[in-house]
């Protein structure tokens, strides 16, 4: 919300411009109701909010003498110069024609050309008292530009704030496609360890064949061995059997022979 001073200054002058255009194009209001309230926000009215759609509030108000004279500068004299002009030529019009008339025709009653003269002198009274209120041309050139830097400021302001939100939303979106991209690689990852684990299932690891390679040709070795061993036993059986035998032929040649040596 943007906060004034006041609204005598030059950014308070563009902002009570703003607000005399939206109470009498915007809202249509009639000329003594725009009148009156700007009156009203020039003299005592601190929130403005209120009133019309400026986000704006007045820290110190004018005061009736200072806010009437502020009134009368931007707002009288700057839109309702011509009106007011145009009702001082009406009223000389209206002058000029009575006193023909009563040139012309002397039964006009004198009233009516005094009413005429007194009529038109309010005029130029009422066009002296805007007049006297009226802005230098300084002030006049210097609120039109600050009027024009302001618009062109809040439409930066406005051009920066949309592009600060598109610049959220890119960094949103980067970090979703951050975020995929993360999962994605790890979803890649258990993808080839589950391959890699279907692979060893099909074809068996080359150092567990090695190994039982290995095994295989321990157990032929053994094998080998046992038959050798086999072998040995039944030849040393054979031998020890053919030892007996001869003993115990011997033992009955020996019988034999001593029994017929006796």
């Amino acid at each position: 919300m943007l906060q004034l001073e006041s609204l005598s200054s030059l950014e308070g002058r563009s902002v009570l411009h703003e607000v005399f255009r939206e109470f009498r194009f915007t809202r249509r209001m009639n000329t003594i109701a725009t009148l009156a309230l700007t009156w009203r926000i020039c003299t005592k009215e601190r929130e403005l909010f209120r009133f019309s759609d400026a986000e704006v509030t007045v820290v110190h108000p004018l005061g009736i003498f200072s806010g009437t004279g502020l009134w009368m500068e931007e707002i009288v004299n700057r839109f309702y110069f011509s009106t007011i002009n145009s009702f001082v030529y009406f009223g000389a019009a209206i002058l000029l024609v009575s006193v023909g008339f009563r040139r012309v025709y002397d039964d006009l009653p004198d009233s009516v050309v005094i009413g005429s003269v007194i009529f038109e002198a309010l005029m130029l009274m009422f066009m002296f008292v805007v007049m006297f209120f009226s802005p230098t041309e300084d002030e006049a050139d210097t609120t039109t530009e600050n009027s024009t830097v302001t618009e062109l400021l809040r439409e930066v302001g406005e051009i920066a704030r949309d592009y600060a939100a598109i610049s959220v939303r890119l960094e949103n979106i980067g970090d979703t496609f951050d975020n995929f991209t993360a999962r994605q690689e790890a979803l890649i990852t258990t993808s080839r360890e589950a391959v890699q684990v279907a692979t060893m299932a099909v074809s068996p690891n080359p150092e567990l064949l090695a190994s039982m390679r290995e095994t295989t040709s321990a157990l032929h070795d053994f094998t080998y061995a046992v038959q050798t061993l086999t072998k040995s036993a039944e030849a040393l059986k054979r031998e020890e059997i053919e030892l007996a035998v001869r003993r115990e032929v011997e033992k009955v040649l020996t019988q034999n022979v001593t029994k017929r040596a006796q």
